[in-house]
Order: C-alpha cells, then structure tokens, then sequence
C-alpha cells in the first residue's frame, strides 16, 4: 500500500489506541496516509510519524461531519479508503480499493475485527512519546516505582467500586506488598473528577492527575509505570500500549472484545458472565456500578500473575 489511503478512524479513545498499530503499519509500508478520526482521539497520532494530514471529525447534527470529511477528501483519487467508522463515504469517493468495517457477532477482539476489517495484520498498540513527554511525566509523579490506577468510565456501570481500588492499593504498596512503597497515581479524564474523588479522598497520599494533563503525558506516566489497574477504559488501552503491566477489569462489557492488548496485560472480570448483569429496567445512564461482585483478591491475584510475566 504505497499509495494515497485515506484512513477513517474511531472518535473514542479506546478504539483509537486499538488502531494505532494499523496506521503504524500502513506507514512503514510506505503509504501516503490521510488519517480523519475523531477529536478524543487524534492526539494519540500528534506524534505518529510519516502521517501526510490529519483531519478532525467533529461529530455534528444530522451526519453533518460525513459531509465536511466528504468535501476536505473528495478532490483526490484514493489507492484505497479505509473507513473504520462504517459510513458510506468510501462509496463517493474515487478510490480504487474500499474496505468499511461492518459490525461482526461471536468472541472476535474487536483489534482484530478492525484489522480484518482493513486488510492488515491484527499487531499490538503502541504510542507515540517525545521527550518532552517523559520529562513532564517524570516531573509529575517523580522518580521511583509508581502504581497507577484508572478509577474511571465512559459509563457507571463499568466502574469498580472505590473502596475496592483503595483497598487493593493499600494491599500492593504496603510493607510485604508486591509494590512496597511505591506512589499510587490516580488518572482520569477532565470530566471525571467526581468519579475519581472517593478514591483520591481513601488514598491522601496519590498524585491527582484526573484531567490534569494532555494524552501524550498520560501515555508517558503509563509507560513509566510498575504496575496500572483500571476499569474497561482508554487510559487501560493506553496502558497495554505503553507495555506496562496491565488489568482491566471487566464486568457490563465484553473482555474477549476489549481485553487490553499489549505484551503484559491480562483482563479479571466479575464471577456473573456479561448476559447476567443487566437486569430488567438497567439503564445504563442512570443505574450504578455493576461491578460490586468483583472481589479485591481476585484482582490481587491477577496482578501477581502480570507482574510475575514482567
């Protein structure tokens, strides 16, 4: 794929760490690649190289955003259109290959599906860090091991209950613990700081980074880290990514879909399979954490085992 490719990725930043090792690929195989992906998302890629342009997809009204990509790429003949997305777009274009990604049933990661749905490999994530990412990480939590937990979600069902991250913290850094005396570093995003609170306010000790820095230092404050655990989110992508020893926790979504991805990370998820946690009337906007069966040693024991692979 030497050519011009028009590259659609997800909006969400979970989805976009799942493709970055597909537009890695595409580049190292010498395409002139146009990426357009949401805007949750394109910092992941500020630092990708050989990238030709990038083009944010502001979700609009009506499908409007379709039209504004449609106008920004219709001026070029495409050696292929890639739309992970699953519009029509590829369909008006000139491209001389069009594979759109079509939702699949079954156990499939959805990694692979995406891949598939590309026409690449299914390879690992990775990130993008520039120096100045380091050194900012590194000015934030300071030198040493450091534990990083990711308390949040993109909804209150996949969240662990915050007494549990606590108390498995406590349990990892203490004295006899497998991180005796390393820093806890509470992550999350800039709109979820209430949800990262309970967890803050159990640990007086963390450094707060909840919405207090961009992608590219998370990234670098992930790939510093002993050891991350965290809710079904983007920053426990981010963190596989970053090869950092990795458990997600798992319950109201699929772990055969999302497990992290990455050379050291496993998925724990609570004793009652997916089906059996949404009961009549969940709604998912308004009911709580449907996480409460997952136990704090389960987990322990899920991250001696990441950390033993380490």
């Amino acid at each position: 794929m030497g050519g011009a490719i028009l590259f659609v990725g997800p909006s969400r930043v979970g989805d976009g760490v799942l493709v970055t090792g597909l537009v890695d690929q595409l580049v190292r195989a010498g395409a002139r690649l146009t990426l357009a992906c949401g805007p949750a998302a394109m910092p992941l890629f500020d630092r990708a190289p050989g990238i030709d342009r990038r083009i944010v997809v502001t979700k609009s009204r009506a499908g409007l955003h379709w039209l504004g990509l449609w106008a920004a790429t219709v001026g070029r003949r495409w050696q292929a259109v890639i739309d992970l997305r699953g519009s029509v777009l590829g369909y008006l274009l000139c491209a001389g290959e069009r594979r759109v990604y079509r939702p699949v049933t079954g156990s499939e990661h959805r990694l692979d599906t995406l891949a598939r749905a590309a026409g690449l490999s299914p390879v690992s994530p990775c990130l993008w860090l520039n120096e100045a990412d380091r050194d900012t990480a590194r000015a934030l939590v300071g030198e040493g091991r450091y534990l990083v937990l990711g308390p949040t979600a993109n909804w209150p069902g996949k969240i662990w209950p915050a007494d549990r991250f606590v108390d498995l913290a406590r349990a990892l850094v203490a004295p006899g613990g497998m991180l005796p005396g390393a820093r806890v570093v509470v992550l999350g995003g800039a709109d979820e700081s209430a949800m990262a609170a309970p967890v803050l306010a159990g640990l007086a000790d963390a450094v707060d980074l909840v919405g207090r820095t961009s992608l590219g230092v998370v990234g670098a404050v992930l790939a510093g880290a002993a050891l991350f655990v965290g809710n079904d989110s983007g920053q426990m992508h981010m963190a596989a990514a970053a090869g950092a020893p990795t458990v997600g926790l798992f319950g109201p979504s699929r772990a055969e879909h999302y497990a992290p991805r990455g050379p050291r990370a496993l998925a724990v998820r609570t004793p009652e399979p997916y089906e059996a946690l949404f009961l009549p009337g969940y709604d998912r906007h308004t009911t709580g954490s449907l996480m409460t069966s997952l136990q704090v040693e389960p987990v322990l024991e899920a991250c001696r085992r990441v950390l033993k692979a380490a």
